[in-house]
């Protein structure tokens, strides 16, 4: 399992859920607002808008915070102004990090970044340092028990996704960038909202850790969690299991 999925299950089982809770909708509500800014605030006309609104729902937020969002962005109400904003470097045992975020302070954004990168043993490199390691996907995943191996495998090709890896954690959907809407659209219809539906990063290649690499590794990704500016973190590493169940114990 690659490093940005060990982390998610990671961060599961460890406590503080209120706190993360909270910066969860904080991400959502950022991730609306831009998305509402950048195209029509009419959710069926507006892709991205859509999406936000879907993972907000997945995730329990209230229907009022939503429409808040929503108002906000499209002008009736002010609001920040967020900025759209991609780190790249290297964690311990030389792992490829992207960092994405949404931001109304670059500077201090930047700062609590390289700062987390700086205390775990990492360091933040200039813009594509890192990417080339990686391909632009997109991702959807839904829990194990809407549907089967098969089912899932045969639903996801009709659609036009490119691969599927399922398990008891549940279905994990790969598509090109371009065919995304459509192939998630298409799976939406069949086995209602995916818990995540988003453009990720896919890395070519990855880097087993052991076991202080790993747990460094780990303390950095907490740090960057924790940031109200970061909205997802990818990297390319691999836990032995036996490490993961140690490090979220």
């Amino acid at each position: 399992m690659a490093g940005h999925s060990q982390f998610k299950n990671i961060m599961h089982r460890k406590g503080a859920q209120d706190a993360r809770r909270g910066r969860q909708f904080a991400r959502l509500i950022r991730e609306i607002t831009v998305a509402a800014r950048q195209g029509l605030a009419e959710i069926s006309a507006n892709p991205r808008l859509r999406a936000a609104v879907a993972a907000a729902r997945q995730a329990n937020m209230p229907r009022d915070t939503v429409e808040r969002a929503i108002k906000k962005a499209s002008g009736a109400a002010g609001g920040e102004d967020y900025t759209e904003v991609r780190y790249e470097g290297y964690g311990p045992g030389g792992v490829a990090v992207i960092v994405e975020a949404l931001t109304d302070n670059r500077n201090r954004t930047a700062s609590d970044v390289r700062s987390a990168f700086a205390k775990f043993g990492g360091a933040l490199g200039e813009t594509n340092s890192v990417s080339f390691l990686f391909s632009r996907r997109g991702m959807l995943r839904y829990p194990a028990a809407v549907a089967s191996e098969e089912a899932m495998l045969e639903a996801a090709v009709e659609a036009g996704a490119e691969d599927v890896a399922s398990g008891p954690e549940g279905h994990e959907i790969s598509t090109s960038v371009e065919g995304f809407f459509a192939v998630r659209d298409a799976l939406e219809a069949r086995f209602g909202a995916p818990e995540e539906a988003r453009l990720d990063w896919k890395p070519g290649m990855t880097v087993t850790l052991d076991e202080e690499q790993g747990a460094r590794m780990v303390r950095l990704l907490d740090a960057l969690d924790e940031s109200d500016d970061v909205q997802n973190v990818t990297a390319n590493f691999e836990l032995p299991d036996a490490l993961m169940a140690k490090l979220s114990a």
